[in-house]
C-alpha cells in the first residue's frame, strides 16, 4: 500500500542518503565531513549508569508517560546552574531525540494555512514539519551583513500577522554563527504578546568558543512565548541514546506532552538514567567537548582563511560554511571534492536557497583527518584565486 499524498509530497531527507555510506569516491581513503555526529565515545559515568540501570526491574517495564522525577529534577538543576533559569516540571517535556520534536511541533501547534518562519540557511528538516502540518513556510533570511541574525524590521507585515511560529538555531547549523543575550532580549521583546511563538533549537549549546552561549530562556518574558530544544546527542556524545528535552512556555510544552501521551509510552528508563547522569556530570564532560571542537575550529578556520578560501568564521557549533569557487555550485563542488580528494561534504542547497553556492563541512572527525583535509585543500586553493562573490 502506498503512503498518502501528503507524506509522499515531502522530499526525502537529505541526511538519510548522506548517512547511507553509498557514495562512490576517488582513489584516497574517504574522509566523511558530511554528517555531524561527534566522534568521541560516550563518557564513562553515563555508560556506567546505563549499565546499572539496565538491570533495574523498573526499567524493564513501561514507565511513567511523562518521565522520571529524577530526570526532570536534573534538568531543572542543569538550567538553574548553567543559565540561572528557574523551571518547574510543567516547563519540561522529555524528547526521544530532538529532531522528532522539531519536525512534529508544527503539527501540534499550528492550523493548516498558518505560517512558520524558518531560518535560511537553516536545518533542512524544519521544513518537513511545516509541510506535514499543512502550514506555510516563511523565509527568515540570515545574511552576513547582519551577523547571520534575522532582521525583524524587514519582515513582511502580512506574513507576520499570519505567523504562529519562528524557528531559531544558535549556535547555527550550518553557519557556525552565534547570537548574544541582547539578540534574544530583542526577540522576546518583539514577539511576546503577538501570535508568534519562538522555538529555539539549542542542539549545539556547549559549542560556543568565545564565550558561553546564552539560553533564550534567560531573557525576561521568554517563558510567555518561547521554548528551547536541548539535545544530549552532541555535547555529551550520546547520539545513539536519542535523548533530549524541551523547556519553556507551559502551553507549548503541554502540546508536546499531550502529543506524546498519544504516540509514546514513555522514554526507556535506562535512557533517562543515563541522561540524568550526563546532566549531573556536565561540569566535567562539556568543557572537554568544547575544548576539543574549539581547537578544531581554530585549526580549520585559520588554515583555510590563510589560503584565501572563504569559510565563515566558526564561532560556535561543529560545522564550517564555505563558499565554493566560481564556476561551481554546492552540488557540483561536492562531486568534485569526492572525485578528486575523496572528501565527502554536504552541499548548501538542502539548507535553503541561500546555500546554493556553499558547502558545509563537519568538524566531527579527528585532528589527523582534519589536517589531511587542510593539505588537500591546499592543492585546491587556486580554484578560489581571483574569485568574486556569486
Amino acid at each position: 500500500m502506498k503512503m498518502n499524498k501528503l507524506l509522499s509530497s515531502i522530499p526525502d531527507s537529505y541526511f538519510k542518503s548522506a548517512m547511507a555510506g553509498e557514495e562512490a569516491f576517488g582513489p584516497l581513503p574517504l574522509i566523511n565531513l558530511a554528517v555531524g555526529i561527534p566522534d568521541a565515545e560516550t563518557p564513562e559515568p553515563i555508560l556506567k549508569r546505563a549499565a546499572e540501570a539496565l538491570y533495574q526491574p523498573e526499567n524493564q517495564r513501561y514507565g511513567q508517560f511523562r518521565g522520571k522525577q529524577s530526570f526532570k529534577a536534573a534538568i531543572i538543576d542543569f538550567y538553574k546552574r548553567g543559565y540561572g533559569v528557574e523551571l518547574e516540571e510543567e516547563n519540561i517535556a522529555l524528547l526521544y531525540g530532538t529532531k522528532s520534536a522539531l519536525v512534529q511541533f508544527p503539527m501540534m501547534f499550528i492550523e493548516p494555512g498558518e505560517g512558520v518562519y524558518l531560518p535560511n540557511p537553516g536545518y533542512p528538516d524544519y521544513a518537513a514539519g511545516v509541510e506535514l502540518a499543512k502550514g506555510v513556510i516563511y523565509d527568515l533570511p540570515l545574511l552576513a551583513e547582519n551577523g547571520y541574525l534575522p532582521d525583524y524590521d524587514a519582515l513582511d507585515d502580512e506574513e507576520q500577522a499570519n505567523a504562529r511560529l519562528m524557528y531559531l538555531n544558535y549556535p547555527s547549523n550550518p553557519l557556525g554563527a552565534v547570537a548574544d543575550r541582547a539578540f534574544f532580549d530583542r526577540t522576546i521583546e518583539r514577539f511576546k504578546g503577538t501570535g508568534t511563538r519562538i522555538v529555539h533549537d539549542f542542539a549545539y549549546a556547549p559549542f560556543s568558543f568565545e564565550e558561553k552561549h546564552p539560553s533564550i530562556l534567560q531573557s525576561e518574558g521568554s517563558l510567555d512565548c518561547a521554548i528551547e530544544i536541548y539535545s544530549l546527542s552532541k555535547g555529551f556524545n550520546m547520539s545513539g541514546f536519542r535523548s533530549g528535552f524541551a523547556v519553556g512556555n507551559k502551553e507549548m510544552i503541554n502540546a508536546i506532552n499531550t502529543y506524546q501521551d498519544h504516540t509514546q509510552t514513555g522514554m526507556w528508563g535506562v535512557v533517562q538514567e543515563a541522561s540524568t547522569a550526563a546532566l549531573r556530570h556536565a561540569g566535567d564532560i562539556l568543557p572537554v567537548q568544547k575544548d576539543t571542537f574549539s581547537k578544531r575550529s581554530r585549526l580549520v578556520t585559520e588554515a583555510l582563511l590563510e589560503m584565501g578560501i572563504p569559510i565563515n568564521p566558526i564561532k560556535g557549533g561543529i560545522f564550517g560554511w564555505i563558499r565554493v569557487p566560481e564556476g561551481f555550485d554546492g552540488e557540483t563542488f561536492k562531486a568534485y571534492l569526492l572525485r578528486e580528494c575523496s572528501i565527502l561534504v554536504t552541499p548548501g542547497i538542502p539548507f535553503g536557497s541561500r546555500g546554493k553556492y556553499y558547502i558545509r563541512i563537519s568538524l566531527a572527525v579527528g585532528e589527523v583527518e582534519l589536517k589531511e583535509v587542510i593539505e588537500l585543500f591546499k592543492a585546491l586553493q587556486n580554484l578560489w584565486k581571483n574569485d568574486i562573490l556569486h
